[in-house]
């Protein structure tokens, strides 16, 4: 029987995003700050968004683009990834967020495997853009630059037409708004399809949990082009009328001093940001008291950290919640407030969510326990922030969505008798480095292509910190004469920063099973 969330179901409009959080927009919330340009203060009103946001939907259309159609935007943090964003959505555009550490290759394989028609970017990330843009056979025209580049549409020139937005007419449970491009359980990255339902869904699910208001300010440090960044912070965010300070980059004393100087009351934050907060000299400095509430996630945050995180902010809730792209990705939180549940684990299952364990070796399923802990087995999730497949690639979502609507997660998990999740174990071979998921499969694509390589593995070995670092492990080609720093830069010099291998071990073979799969827990273990 599967196990549902303690949470009361929520009304989900059968609405665009747009009109869930514009909409209803009227009154003093008109002039109240939407956003605040963390390096220079800049604020952006919400009546003043939603006129950007309209405004931006009629350029894009002007420009031929609209329902059916893919435009990929790659930025950092910054107040214009709001507007830009939600502009493509009115304009009924689908919207393809690249990682702003992408390199260029990895750009144009994005662009040509989502389709994408458009390339968003600002002029810092210029270089990679126009790279990948390229290769995927896309004009300069095609590249639009928010903030102004020589040979680039810029913003301000799409702006400048005044084009009205246009009148568009999509089902919010089949339109597709964003497509995050994730490597799932396994594998190489795959676009991920969240309609406009899925994600209007997602942020009244976890609202109950998560409670934001009109008062509450919110460093916006996690990256917009993720998609906890999207639901939890930005569309989070808006739907409560609260206000988001746009940080660029994560700079530990820009961060603090934003804190300090916005009052800023809620810190959405991945464990690597937790630990600077709980023991960097700089963080034990600076005046935190006006923050209320602290969610950790993206990776694991286990109950030590945060009982040190806790003890620098002692009048806030510090928790974590769980999920994946694949559920838009939301599915579990540990409520506001609730001081009984472990900040160790993922917390409940979120509103109008059901979830499965199932035993990984049997396909068994694992009943919740009466009381104590189950057995641990893998998760499956159902509920309406379910993606809908994975673009173009119909065997790899019945793979990953059953029948009757659960989606594998390949975590193993346990459940207790109050509904209290925990992650035990990892079934699948994803890495997760400073929040960030780094797939084996494309590193060891890479390195086998080196013609001095024979063969490679890639796993994820602990650090001693509660992170994950990238470890090769290489077989060289007779005759070869590669060192470890020789095979790090060859890796780094193709992918983006944070998917570097940070350790190599020469080895004489991969264990590998008799199917040829590798054997990563031989190798974790040696």
């Amino acid at each position: 029987m599967a196990i549902r969330s303690p949470q009361a179901d929520v009304e989900i409009p059968d609405v665009s995003l747009y009109d869930f959080l514009f909409a209803s927009l009227q009154g003093a919330d008109l002039e109240h700050p939407a956003l605040i340009d963390g390096p220079s203060g800049a604020v952006t009103t919400y009546g003043s968004l939603r006129a950007q946001v309209d405004a931006i939907a009629g350029a894009f259309a002007a420009r031929g683009l609209g329902v059916g159609d893919v435009v990929a935007l790659h930025s950092p943090n910054v107040p214009a990834f709001v507007s830009v964003f939600h502009g493509l959505l009115r304009a009924g555009v689908t919207v393809t967020t690249i990682n702003a550490l992408a390199s260029g290759p990895e750009v144009g394989k994005q662009i040509s495997a989502s389709g994408a028609k458009s390339l968003v970017t600002v002029s810092p990330l210029l270089a990679q853009a126009v790279e990948g843009a390229e290769a995927a056979g896309l004009d300069p025209d095609d590249v639009v630059v928010l903030d102004g580049a020589e040979g680039h549409p810029g913003l301000r020139d799409l702006l400048a037409a005044g084009a009205p937005a246009p009148e568009v007419s999509f089902d919010p449970a089949t339109h597709l708004a964003v497509l995050p491009y994730s490597s799932g359980t396994t594998g190489l990255p795959k676009g991920v399809m969240l309609t406009h339902r899925n994600l209007v869904a997602n942020v009244l699910q976890a609202e109950p949990y998560i409670p934001l208001t009109r008062d509450d300010v919110i460093p916006a440090v996690l990256p917009f082009f993720h998609i906890y960044g999207v639901t939890a912070l930005m569309n989070g965010a808006l739907y409560q009328r609260s206000t988001l300070v746009t940080v660029p980059r994560f700079d530990l004393p820009e961060y603090l001093g934003l804190i300090e100087k916005h009052r800023a009351t809620v810190l959405f934050v991945a464990p690597p940001i937790a630990l600077a907060l709980a023991k960097h000299p700089l963080a034990l400095q600076a005046d935190l008291s006006s923050v209320r509430l602290l969610n950790s996630g993206a990776a694991p945050f286990d109950a030590q950290l945060a009982a040190l995180v806790a003890q620098r902010l002692p009048g806030a809730h510090v928790g974590q919640g769980y999920g994946m792209s694949e559920l838009s990705p939301i599915s579990h939180v540990i409520p506001t407030g609730r001081t009984d549940i472990s900040p160790g684990s993922i917390g409940l299952l979120v509103a109008n969510m059901q979830a499965k364990i199932v035993d990984p070796a049997t396909g068994e399923e694992i009943e919740q326990p009466a009381e104590g802990m189950s057995a641990p087995g893998e998760l499956l999730c159902a509920g309406p922030n379910v993606m809908v497949g994975y673009l173009g690639n119909e065997q790899e979502t019945r793979d990953t969505i059953t029948g009757d609507g659960f989606l594998h997660t390949g975590d193993i998990v346990t459940v207790d008798a109050d509904g209290v999740f925990y992650v035990v174990d990892r079934l699948k071979e994803l890495i997760k480095y400073k929040g960030y998921q780094v797939p084996p499969a494309e590193l060891e694509a890479l390195l086998v292509a080196h013609p001095e390589i024979a063969d490679a593995a890639v796993v994820g070995v602990p650090d001693g910190e509660g992170e994950e670092l990238p470890k090769a492990f290489v077989v060289l080609a007779e005759g070869a004469d590669l060192s470890a720093q020789d095979v790090m830069e060859y890796v780094a010099a193709k992918v983006a920063p944070y998917k570097k291998i940070r350790l190599v071990e020469f080895t004489h073979a991969i264990p590998k099973s008799a199917a040829g799969k590798i054997l990563r827990k031989d190798l974790k273990t040696a």
